[in-house]
């Protein structure tokens, strides 16, 4: 490997043919490659390179569709790009005059350009800062309604998407191509025991994912931290879903070495073996303790991972008992919306229940 273009000579020479034989104006490189190896491969193929970080942010700021989507996008291009004038400007040797009596050469184009963009970064992140104190506020506000929270976690293209739709009945765009979801979405989901909860659907993962999109899709994964369950979706049908599933789980670990989950995590998650369909059905899926086979696409499987779902989250629920008075319907009506009654006895002195809740909502419910 050479320093100054990532390959060696005769690979060099040997792509610059078949480029040329192809008349292919942008190369792509699965690869990270620094400025000055962009250059020099630029300029020994003739054509336009791309590394695998510039391809991310591309494909990145294709599919962002909300404000928050928008602005992470731009952050990470900006980023990206500020290391990279260099070779983007033809104009870099002029400078511009000093400024009255001062004199001087004045500030390089380069100079200006760098500055601009660390200004636009800085606003750009203070924008983002008041995002996800919105975010912040809109979790608060469920939180004061507190249903159970799920996360769809998984490599991109594993088909959370499409889990997503068949779950809750929403229209979320799903298709076969990378990272076809960019932005956060979340829909109301009605389990079998009756309670509700909320579904959230995330970014999808990568392998090497760019350090730039790690920290500017930091918000997008904050869904993920506050999750009372995490569905971590696999593509139990692609040849490298074991791979895939360590490229998620090493996101998750740094997760928590950032302070932004807890260890625990593993205790609330369930792995879901998505597009049985494509091994011929949730039979053929080889078993794995814990796991849920299922197929978002023909619906197999699904009241199995709706009931996991719900024993995951009363794992982690509150039993309680309470005696309730005959005319104090309002009371009663809660304990059916907000929890999971096991039993109720309607006696001469008032109705017996035996409920089931959430901390918060036990809480809630004894300070009224």
């Amino acid at each position: 490997m050479r320093p100054a273009t990532l390959l060696g000579e005769g690979q060099v020479e040997a792509q610059k043919a078949a480029l040329a034989d192809a008349n292919v104006t942008v190369a792509i490189v699965d690869a990270q490659l620094s400025p000055v190896q962009q250059r020099n491969l630029e300029r020994a193929w003739g054509c336009k390179v791309i590394d695998r970080t510039g391809l991310i942010l591309d494909i990145f700021g294709e599919r962002a569709r909300t404000r928050e989507g928008s602005l992470q996008v731009e952050l990470a291009h900006l980023e990206y790009q500020r290391s990279r004038l260099v070779r983007s400007w033809t104009h870099l040797e002029r400078q511009r005059g000093g400024f009255g009596f001062l004199g001087g050469p004045g500030e390089t184009q380069i100079e200006a350009d760098r500055r601009l963009i660390g200004e636009r970064i800085v606003r750009l992140k203070r924008d983002l800062e008041h995002v996800r104190r919105t975010r912040h506020l809109h979790r608060a506000a469920r939180q004061r309604v507190p249903f159970p929270v799920i996360a769809l976690v998984g490599y991109t293209n594993a088909g959370k998407s499409t889990l997503f739709n068949a779950l809750t009945g929403a229209g979320v765009v799903a298709r076969d191509q990378l990272f076809a979801t960019l932005d956060p979405t979340m829909r109301a989901l009605r389990l079998p025991s009756g309670r509700r909860a909320i579904l959230s659907d995330t970014v999808g993962f990568i392998s090497e994912l760019p350090t730039e999109l790690v920290a500017a899709f930091r918000a997008t994964l904050e869904e993920v931290a506050e999750a009372d369950v995490i569905l971590h979706v696999r593509d139990i049908s692609h040849p490298d879903s074991a791979a895939q599933r360590a490229d998620v789980l090493a996101v998750l670990d740094g997760m928590v070495a950032d302070g932004m989950l807890d260890e625990a995590w593993p205790a609330r998650a369930i792995e879901v073996l998505n597009k049985a369909d494509l091994l011929g059905g949730i039979a053929q899926v080889p078993a794995r303790d814990g796991a849920v086979a299922v197929s978002a696409v023909t619906g197999e499987g699904l009241p199995a991972l709706l009931a996991a779902i719900d024993a995951r989250i009363s794992e982690g629920m509150d039993v309680a008992e309470y005696a309730i008075s005959h005319d104090d319907g309002a009371r009663l009506a809660w304990l059916y919306q907000h929890g999971e009654v096991l039993a109720r006895d309607d006696a001469d002195d008032g109705i017996h229940v035996r409920v089931r809740l959430l901390p918060a909502d036990r809480a809630r419910f004894e300070r009224a």
